[in-house]
């Protein structure tokens, strides 16, 4: 008997690429890949549309589609994960000394608010730099992926016809987060912001999740032990390039196999676990961060964001 046939979205990385080659094969279906370029429409069609069954997701949009009744869940396969601490750049005639100076001043936001980039970024200054986020005026670029999403008074969209960058460039804004730009007046808000992020890893766990996958309710009604077939999949595929990763057979590692080696060295643990208990505290850190800043209306706990036959899933 022939396996069922599902549209599987994920943008290939060193942790998916054995899944993505057909070297890790799933047990109970075949995965019909989709490459969706740039992969944050995935994202929306997905949301909005339905359009595949299995799909890579950012983190907040997530919570957020779920917090409306969005029919898909998540599986705990973590395959993006960074820090933020250089998301956040200055106009650096704006007189912005410190973080704190961002309060009272208007500071742009690529895309939407609930970007998790965004929402990671926000949390970095309040958490760590004592900035009161409602004392900021957020200014958009772009809407969310959640139609349904209302956002907080103090964000608002841009103006029409303006670009964010020309309005960091000219110090209309006095900082942006998630743009990426070079112009000599634009400068990070936080110098030496990997060191910043892996100094906060080391102290309080700090080590940001920003991708997950996702499943429509109905197949995971309908086939069970597929979300756990592919938490698997996805898992002996990371398995496999953590393996290269620590014996140095990657070739050319790219910047973000730099910073899981980084991981792995000051860690001395696979730089990218997989399952929800390895991941309890920063799902917790990101579901606060989501909450404080008014993304999602009810705290939940890990478990509430899972497909139940993966709670004790390890990869």
């Amino acid at each position: 008997m022939s396996l069922p046939e599902f549209t599987l979205v994920t943008r290939t990385q060193g942790n998916n690429r054995a899944l993505k080659e057909g070297i890790v094969k799933p047990a109970t279906f075949t995965p019909k890949i989709i490459e969706v370029d740039p992969l944050i429409a995935a994202f929306r069609r997905m949301v909005r549309g339905l359009e595949f069954d299995i799909c890579e997701m950012a983190i907040t949009t997530y919570i957020c589609a779920k917090s409306y009744g969005k029919p898909f869940t998540a599986v705990p396969v973590p395959l993006i994960r960074q820090f933020h601490h250089g998301a956040i750049q200055i106009n650096k005639n704006a007189g912005i000394k410190s973080p704190k100076d961002l309060e009272g001043k208007r500071v742009g936001v690529s895309r939407g608010y609930t970007v998790t980039t965004g929402v990671w970024a926000r949390s970095i200054l309040n958490v760590y730099y004592g900035v009161d986020l409602t004392k900021v005026t957020w200014v958009l670029s772009g809407d969310e992926h959640v139609a349904e999403f209302k956002a907080p008074s103090n964000v608002v969209p841009i103006e029409a016809g303006k670009k964010m960058e020309d309005m960091l460039a000219s110090g209309e804004l006095v900082a942006a987060i998630g743009l990426e730009m070079e112009h000599p007046d634009v400068v990070p808000l936080i110098p030496d912001a990997q060191d910043a992020g892996l100094e906060a890893m080391k102290a309080s766990g700090h080590y940001p999740i920003n991708h997950l996958v996702v499943i429509k309710n109905e197949l995971i009604a309908k086939h069970p032990g597929l979300a756990t077939d592919v938490f698997n999949a996805f898992a002996e595929s990371k398995r496999l390039y953590v393996e290269d990763l620590r014996a140095g057979r990657i070739e050319k590692p790219t910047s973000v196999d730099k910073l899981h080696k980084r991981v792995m060295d000051i860690t001395g643990k696979d730089p990218l676990p997989f399952g929800i208990e390895p991941n309890r505290k920063v799902i917790e850190e990101l579901v606060g961060n989501a909450y404080a800043q008014g993304i999602v209306k009810e705290r939940i706990t890990p478990e509430d964001m899972f497909v139940k036959e993966t709670w004790e899933l390890l990869g």
